[in-house]
């Protein structure tokens, strides 16, 4: 069960740093720590698509989608690409 403090940390534990360093790993890394809730739709595509937490991080990004458009998304439509991309797969 998620609360309003829940991360990404709280599901899947703390960051493991890994051997390499990517703007990827970058992104995921910041966002690893954040409230779910407070999760910016770019930091949710970039989770979903890496597969992290999906059935917590799924209604949350469909939440956001209905939402005003808070502009960080890498190109318009990317976390509505991520959420159909996964639901396909889940």
């Amino acid at each position: 069960m998620t609360t309003d403090t829940t991360s990404i940390a709280d599901i899947l534990g703390p960051w493991i740093e890994p051997d390499w360093d990517s703007g990827l790993i970058a992104r995921c890394k910041e966002a690893w720590n954040k409230p779910l809730k407070d999760l910016s739709r770019e930091e949710l595509a970039t989770l979903l698509r890496q597969r992290f937490a999906v059935n917590e991080l799924l209604p949350i990004a469909r939440k956001k989608l209905q939402q005003a458009n808070d502009n960080t998304e890498m190109f318009d439509g990317e976390l509505a690409k991520a959420i159909e991309d996964v639901s396909k797969v889940a």
